[in-house]
């Protein structure tokens, strides 16, 4: 079971989860460089005993477990990728699945590389604290002491911990003018004068949000304290010392045995070339499994990596500490975006490593490493299931919009906990505006509009819908009670301008 954290506090009473939830309105049906932190917990080792502190593991019984468990969700077409299985950093199961490239048939193979999403932002934290273990930064430091521009009303109290921790007030950036900036734009630095035009979403130090646009700022003061690119920190402190030589920081459309990406949508199965960047502070690195489970590893166990004096500054590794001593818990980190998804399970107290990685929608990975905790606990792993997305689909084609509106808890039950559920039928709605079924993607807009009403991205994405059909005066009318609801949702203002104007 994953259990949630309130908002509030990023860490707080535990067992915790990092919020995954874009609480910024998302304007576009994407899910970006999202991290997940989670415990989760079990009853007991499938047929595992303790001796004199190690622990031992039916490892054939598992694996034969597992390689079902994964044939489940290959038969549907929504898993491909690599799961790997450890026990004190020596993996007993590792084994590729499906396919890295569809169009040229390439196979992924146990040293295809993946894109790993926020697991980024643990590189940008342990470079953060290498730079308060060298006296050139404190956490207590103002965010403006180093990054100059920001007129948003108290930007000025925004701390380097406040970033770190999910509590400066700024959201997420990705909006109508990330997508219209260049490829080549769409670095740290170019992000970095987005979020100056950016609102804060609450006083600083006062509530938390989950905010790639923080991580963004971390990445910009550690190249402006450094004086040398992100990139080029992380390869100094953590790849080159760890020898993490398939992690790949940069460049990222050019590496050898690369994953692409796919999204299996209403129609078929699509790729997400689109969504890939250049890596960032707050995610985008290229992997293999055995890396990401080295770093890990470093993170979790090695001083010399992260020595205690700053293990005592995270606030995240001071929050892991009772889990190196309770049995049968796992910590989770997360990444993941339209077509990706990776996730390392560590059960700290037993040396145990899950490692799945994945070039399918998230939050695929998840699914599957839960179903492997599951199983070396003993228990019977859920069943794999379509996509929430692709169940609802089936059962409005089946059932139609009432059927949705009444059963909507329970078809959306497999959806990730930590994800906000209007974007499911948001998501939905989009796919089948791109494939010409504007009446059907009208049907499910208004649907989402009733069952969240007080989500101003419902009534925003409706809006564009009618004004796709030629209504205009329902699309003001759904604009402006989006921004009856949020005022400056950038989207809906700019719509309702060019409405009035007559547009």
């Amino acid at each position: 079971m994953v259990y949630r954290i309130i908002l509030g506090d990023p860490y707080g009473t535990v067992p915790f989860v990092f919020s995954r939830q874009p609480l910024q309105p998302m304007k576009t049906k994407m899910l970006i460089s999202l991290l997940a932190i989670s415990i989760l917990a079990g009853t007991g080792f499938a047929n595992s005993v303790e001796n004199s502190g190690q622990t031992e593991l039916d490892v054939e019984a598992i694996s034969k477990k597992t390689n079902a468990l994964v044939a489940q969700y290959t038969k549907l077409d929504i898993f491909s990728g690599v799961v790997l299985i450890a026990l004190d950093g020596k993996p007993f199961y590792h084994k590729a699945f499906g396919m890295a490239n569809r169009e040229t048939q390439t196979p992924n193979t146990t040293d295809t590389r993946f894109i790993i999403g926020s697991m980024n932002k643990t590189f940008t934290e342990i470079l953060i604290l290498k730079l308060v273990q060298e006296g050139k930064i404190k956490l207590s430091d103002k965010m403006v002491q180093y990054l100059s521009g920001f007129k948003q009303r108290e930007a000025d109290q925004i701390t380097i911990s406040q970033l770190l921790n999910h509590r400066s007030g700024f959201g997420d950036y990705y909006n109508p003018a990330f997508w219209d900036m260049d490829y080549k734009d769409k670095d740290i630095s170019g992000i970095t004068e987005l979020i100056k035009t950016l609102p804060l979403h609450f006083k600083p130090g006062t509530e938390n949000e989950y905010s790639n646009a923080g991580y963004i700022l971390l990445g910009s003061i550690i190249e402006k304290v450094t004086g040398k690119s992100y990139a080029d920190n992380v390869e100094q402190f953590i790849t080159g010392p760890l020898a993490l030589n398939q992690t790949v920081l940069h460049d990222v459309k050019n590496i050898p045995n690369r994953a692409i990406g796919y999204l299996k949508g209403i129609d078929d199965v699509e790729d997400n070339e689109f969504f890939i960047t250049e890596p960032r502070s707050d995610g985008g690195f290229y992997s293999t499994a055995l890396d990401v489970m080295k770093f890990y590893l470093a993170f979790f166990y090695n001083q010399e990596l992260l020595p205690e004096s700053l293990r005592k500054q995270s606030e995240l590794l001071q929050n892991l500490k009772p889990y190196y001593s309770q049995k049968r818990e796992g910590v989770t980190f997360a990444g993941g975006l339209n077509g990706a998804n990776s996730v390392h399970i560590e059960l700290l107290s037993e040396g145990i490593s899950i490692v799945v990685l994945a070039n399918m929608d998230e939050p695929i990975a998840e699914h599957v490493a839960n179903g492997i905790l599951a199983i070396i606990n003993g228990k019977e792993p859920k069943q794999a299931q379509l996509p929430t997305k692709l169940l609802v689909y089936q059962a409005y084609l089946e059932n139609g919009s009432d059927y949705i509106r009444q059963h909507f808890e329970q078809l959306s039950e497999n959806f990730h906990p930590a994800d906000p559920k209007d974007l499911i039928l948001n998501s939905l709605g989009y796919d089948l505006m791109m494939s010409g079924h504007l009446n059907e993607a009208l049907d499910l807009f208004k649907l989402n509009t009733e069952i969240f009403p007080g989500v101003a991205n419902c009534w925003d994405s409706y809006g564009e819908a009618l004004r796709a059909s030629g209504d205009k005066a329902g699309s003001l009318k759904s604009y402006r009670k989006a921004l009856d609801l949020i005022p400056d949702l950038p989207s809906s203002v700019q719509a309702v301008k060019e409405l009035e104007s007559g547009q």
